[in-house]
């Protein structure tokens, strides 16, 4: 886990003291120490804060390529470096590390090593001999683990790790997007400051500095891959193949810690990995969200100590700002305090990565609103799942007739108004692009819309207490054969999903109480109980505080926090955090 940021343009060299102000802005993401370096020829400056996992005796970045000038600022993590080096025919001393791959890869490759990268990661590249006067490249995983924010100003671009790195570079008007109030957190690449853009996974954009334009590229297109012919049987045995070797890959080689809720996919990577540290979280008198007990057994058997963080109200109260301040900007994400509570206690014990299990749900239908369009709601309510009746409600139609899957999954995902229609018509554009498989269709509706507060809650969460946050699922070769799986081997029943992941655990011997569990809560959280309950004036207090100043645009947002909601509905949280976040005098300073 790094950070990076910097700055390329005729002048670049003469504001160095900037890209150093904006480096040490986010200097938290790197404890081992920020640096900075101006390329030869004065047009680029990139700075990098650096933590050093995979070799810690490792030269800090910037990385410079001596014989072609790349100048390279690097943050995430190559896996497989190593092998990528050997096939490439790269040398890579005892104590280089994937950055070092990287640099030496693109001046040997160019930009057509990335597809050879399995890994996470955010790259910032100068080279010197492309173009008539430079060329800047910023590139970004497959799934966007790392963020990379970047802006275009006065023939100059800027980039860096976070948005707030990014507005101290100079003002960006705060911009409320309709979609802050339909799903909680910006689409696309889109941030709540004007002029301000996210990189898109598996995206590469290139900046000419002799014209200042700009280039944009897909490198990678999960949608291109070929369904899955065969029976079940043999992707089975695939997919626990592919399971077993990848997911080992992803245990660092020293001290680390697991984000063990208790379900089937941290369980599973227990297993695997044989963390000697499981981190779970659990509320007082909260019986219904407490999967301690599971969590016990399964570290005492894989031999783990078990950290069990006890959060209250009080602790929520008293957290709320830098947890805010930490996400740059409001995010949707249900489970995010107890995740920054976990975060704190792996930090606390002086551990530096941390493990979690993003990527089943999405890709192997584990969450229950994709069971209500693939099946229907009556099918799931039937089936056992009374308690998302109000999630169900959503689907009944006027006419009494069934929708459409595309406006059944809208449905589902949206949280408020989509008064441009914009999660709409990105969650059509999935079931489009999907070749006319349902399950296809769910994951990238998924993956355009509410994925990305989730991916990015983890990183920028972790980041704020210097953590490198891994997430096994997601290697490439799991990803891609998931997502060509066809929907029977991925849900068989409204209370089945993740059905060839809980098969593939059964094969590996994983315990009974593992893979037969059906009830999904990972670190969900009382916190919308709370806000209504025993917090209910303070947060009312918080909402109406912010009312007295906000924009036009916000209002609706923070109003929305003061009505009455159903069991389902985090208008009240996602107004909490939007007064927390409009608090910060950065942010008022941007309106």
């Amino acid at each position: 886990m790094c950070g990076i940021a910097g700055l390329a343009g005729p002048d670049a060299a003469r504001h160095q003291t900037t890209v150093w102000a904006m480096g040490m802005s986010q200097s938290h993401r790197g404890p081992d120490g920020t640096l900075q370096a101006v390329s030869a020829d004065g047009r680029a400056v990139l700075a990098m804060n650096t933590l050093l996992i995979v070799a810690p005796s490792a030269q800090p970045g910037p990385y410079l390529d001596a014989a072609s000038g790349l100048l390279l600022a690097f943050n995430g993590e190559i896996y497989n470096f190593r092998q990528q080096a050997a096939a490439w025919g790269i040398p890579l001393a005892d104590r280089e590390t994937d950055a070092h791959l990287v640099l030496r890869a693109w001046a040997k490759l160019g930009t057509a090593c990335l597809d050879g990268l399995d890994g996470m990661f955010a790259v910032a590249l100068y080279d010197p001999r492309a173009g008539e006067a430079g060329r800047l490249f910023l590139a970004r995983d497959r799934l966007g683990e790392k963020p990379l924010y970047w802006r275009l100003d006065g023939g100059r671009l800027a980039f860096a790790s976070e948005v707030t790195t990014l507005t101290g570079y100079g003002m960006a008007p705060l911009v409320v997007r309709p979609e802050m109030l339909a799903i909680e957190t910006p689409v696309g690449v889109e941030t709540p400051f004007q002029g301000v853009q996210l990189l898109a996974p598996a995206s590469l954009l290139s900046f000419d500095l002799a014209s200042g334009s700009l280039e944009h590229t897909t490198w990678w297109h999960l949608e291109g891959r070929e369904p899955w012919e065969s029976d079940y049987e043999p992707a089975l045995a695939r997919f626990s193949v592919v399971l077993a070797e990848q997911v080992p890959l992803r245990a660092p080689s020293g001290d680390f810690a697991l984000l063990l809720s208790g379900g089937l996919d941290s369980s599973v990577l227990a297993y695997l990995m044989r963390p000697p540290v499981c981190v779970t979280v659990r509320y007082r008198g909260q019986d219904r969200l407490d999967e301690s007990r599971i969590a016990t057994a399964i570290a005492r058997d894989v031999g783990a100590e078990l950290v069990v963080v006890e959060p209250d109200a009080a602790d929520f109260t008293t957290v709320l700002p830098h947890m805010v301040n930490a996400l740059d900007y409001p995010m949707g994400n249900a489970a995010v305090f107890s995740e920054y509570m976990a975060y704190r206690a792996v930090a606390d014990r002086g551990i530096k990565v941390v493990v979690g299990g993003l990527g089943p749900d999405e890709f192997l239908m584990g969450y229950v609103r994709q069971a209500l369009v693939l099946f229907g709601p009556q099918a799931v309510l039937d089936a056992g799942m009374e308690a998302y009746r109000p999630l169900a409600a959503k689907l009944l139609h006027t006419a009494g007739e069934p929708l459409a899957p595309a406006e059944a999954a809208a449905r589902l995902i949206l949280r408020g108004p989509d008064p441009d229609g914009r999660v709409r018509e990105l969650v059509a554009d999935a079931f489009t692009r999907s070749g006319g498989d349902a399950a296809r269709a769910l994951t990238l509706a998924e993956l355009a819309t509410a994925w990305r507060p989730l991916v990015m809650t983890s990183d920028k969460l972790a980041s704020t207490f210097a953590l490198v946050r891994r997430s096994p699922f997601l290697a490439r070769d799991l990803v891609e054969l998931s997502y060509r799986l066809p929907v029977e081997h991925k849900i068989t029943a409204p209370a089945a999903g993740k059905r060839i992941l809980r098969d593939a655990a059964k094969a590996l011997g994983l315990p009974r109480e593992v893979w037969a569990s059906r009830d999904k809560l990972g670190f969900a959280s009382p916190v919308p109980a709370w806000l209504t309950g025993p917090l209910a004036q303070w947060t009312d207090a918080q909402i109406r505080t912010a009312l007295d100043d906000a924009p036009d645009t916000l209002r609706p947002l923070l109003e929305r926090g003061l009505e009455a909601g159903g069991r389902f509905d985090r208008s009240r949280m996602q107004a909490l955090m939007a007064a927390a976040w409009f608090s910060d005098q950065t942010v008022k300073a941007a309106v």
